[in-house]
């Protein structure tokens, strides 16, 4: 091969080429920034920030996508608990497992209330199945549970369609989900929070008068969650 290529300098150009491309495309992915797939970047600083929770004042997360990210939280009216938002719009389950160590138990709350799934069935990360969501979930609540963390386990809120992504059809893989959470919320002994029922119309999407794009509530559907959660939250408490 040596005295094949010395007797034809063309080939040996392009091989020397050839290399010089390839360490120069390692050398720029060296360079380049990583990516924040699971986004950890947005709450990592914040997280730091916080001291330890108080024994008097019980820790509660909520994690989610944009659905819990647009929550205005302190109208929970839960005074003697310290309520943390940690939703990132868009997410879905996959990243929202890879960020839960971080977000959840780093942050040592008694409870975490999680809502997801919507953004699964609408591929934000790409084609999934039911069973990788569900999946996601079990692990989300088999390392809180070793932790000794409470789960209030959330029903996916019913969609018709996505605006920015039409005619995935979602609403009954939305309710094969939901049924599948509420039996391993049964099985597992958590807490079902029952978002789904007092929101979905006729047709299994979200009442027109409680989200203005068919996904997201607004602000009459926070209000018809709030009780929702109290009362879902409080049963947590109480049994942690």
């Amino acid at each position: 091969m040596t005295a094949r290529l010395r007797s034809r300098p063309g080939i040996v150009s392009v091989a020397v080429t050839l290399l010089l491309v390839g360490f120069a495309g390692v050398t720029a992915l060296a360079e380049a920034p990583p990516t924040d797939l699971a986004q950890l970047l947005i709450y990592r600083d914040e997280n730091a920030r916080l001291p330890p929770p108080r024994a008097d004042v019980p820790r509660v997360i909520f994690l989610g996508d944009s659905i819990t990210q647009s929550w205005n939280l302190a109208d929970l009216g839960l005074a003697r608990l310290e309520v943390l938002n940690r939703g990132i719009s868009g997410q879905t389950t996959p990243q929202m497992l890879v960020r839960f160590r971080q977000d959840v138990v780093n942050l040592k709350p008694a409870v975490v209330h999680i809502l997801a799934g919507t953004n699964d069935f609408a591929e934000n990360t790409g084609p999934t199945t039911l069973e990788a969501i569900e999946d996601n979930i079990r692990s989300m609540v088999e390392i809180a549970e070793a932790n000794h963390i409470r789960v209030a386990l959330a029903s996916v809120l019913p969609t018709g369609d996505y605006p920015w992504r039409r005619g995935l059809q979602p609403a009954p893989r939305i309710v094969a989900l939901n049924s599948w959470i509420r039996g391993y919320v049964s099985r597992r002994g958590l807490v079902y929070v029952d978002y789904y029922s007092a929101l979905v119309d006729s047709r299994g999407a979200f009442k027109p008068e409680l989200a203005d794009d068919g996904v997201h509530p607004n602000r009459a559907g926070y209000a018809a969650m709030t009780p929702i959660a109290r009362e879902s939250l409080q049963r947590a408490l109480a049994s942690h």
